[in-house]
């Protein structure tokens, strides 16, 4: 993945489409990953995988891991978007240092890079200032000293 753009936060939504976050997390066949600023946003890449799960949620058979080569393939990404994760590959991601948010239903991909957005230029939520203190991403502050 290349370098995040300074002051950028990097921001992975889960897609079968590219223009639609409509995707579980194992059964995504693209990430879009983003760098996003309270100003503007640039797609950073597209990562792309053939062997997605079904969303039936039988179990893989042992050495079957599709999770972790999806991982590997976003460190680097501070949020992760997505429709639904399982509890093992939440906590695979967790150890990563991306943070997943499970978005109850589809929407545009330009409606939760603006979300992500206004909640940048607006007061984080804590969980938020935690992700953007992690990565490298002052918050803009208000300054009460006199400049005299």
């Amino acid at each position: 993945m290349t370098d995040r753009r300074a002051g950028a936060l990097r921001v992975a939504i889960a897609t079968q489409d590219m223009t639609n976050l409509n995707a579980h997390f194992g059964s995504a066949k693209r990430f879009a990953v983003y760098d996003v600023t309270r100003e503007e946003w640039h797609l950073v890449e597209a990562v792309a995988f053939d062997d997605v799960s079904d969303e039936s949620g039988k179990r893989r058979t042992e050495g079957d891991d599709r999770v972790t080569p999806k991982v590997e393939a976003l460190k680097g990404c501070h949020l992760l978007f997505c429709l639904a994760i399982g509890g093992p590959s939440a906590a695979k991601v967790i150890s990563a240092k991306i943070h997943p948010i499970k978005v109850p239903q589809p929407q545009t991909i330009q409606e939760v890079l603006l979300r992500t957005q206004m909640m940048l230029r607006t007061c984080p939520p804590p969980w938020l200032r935690k992700v953007l203190a992690e990565a490298g991403v002052a918050e803009k502050k208000p300054s009460f000293e006199d400049e005299d």
